[in-house]
């Protein structure tokens, strides 16, 4: 664990919101609308794209991922940028160090748990736009990769279950962080 990990980060006017869940659960989809509706001075940390773009990186216990997910939600918070941290992000692999940020974090934190049932994933799975990744991510990989229920411990985070629209999910989460209370900074 980094130095950092130890200190506090953010300020009580920072938010940071966690919003992990199975593929194809939303949780890309959610990241974004609460950018939309908010605006500017909201980082988007996705799993992702550290992962998967920065460093090419396999999802393993203990990769480099797991820091530099970390690092960088800290360092937006720091600078003043709320923070959605988003992925699959699983619990066995990624829990300790999302304990340590949400500790760590002076201002409001909320954490939320997209909950879609595996026949659900796949349905959802099948709209997506990009025909090259629907390729090469088969229904046999979204088992592989589905945790039912994969919470973290402590009950910290709130579910949200299929039935809730993007509009609604925003809308909750905007008001239950507190950033619908807040305007945007325009950097």
């Amino acid at each position: 664990m980094t130095e950092a990990a130890h200190g506090t980060v953010g300020t009580s006017d920072t938010r940071l919101i966690v919003l992990r869940g199975n593929s194809a659960s939303g949780k890309s989809s959610v990241a974004a609308g609460l950018r939309e509706k908010f605006g500017r001075n909201l980082a988007i940390v996705a799993q992702d794209n550290l992962r998967r773009i920065v460093l090419r990186e396999r999802d393993r216990p203990g990769g480099a991922n797991i820091g530099l997910i970390d690092l960088t939600a800290r360092y937006a918070l720091d600078n003043g940028f709320h923070v959605v941290v988003e992925g699959i992000l699983y619990a066995d692999r990624y829990g300790a160090m999302l304990q340590d940020l949400v500790r760590a974090h002076q201002g409001v934190t909320r954490c939320y748990y997209l909950h879609v049932p595996f026949e659900e994933t796949v349905l959802r799975h099948a709209t997506k736009s990009d025909a090259e990744y629907l390729k090469h991510v088969t229904e046999d990989h979204l088992c592989d990769w589905y945790r039912e229920m994969d919470l973290l411990p402590d009950a910290v985070e709130t579910m949200i279950g299929a039935a809730s629209t993007l509009d609604d999910t925003v809308r909750q989460i905007m008001r239950e962080s507190g950033l619908d209370q807040m305007s945007s900074i325009d950097r």
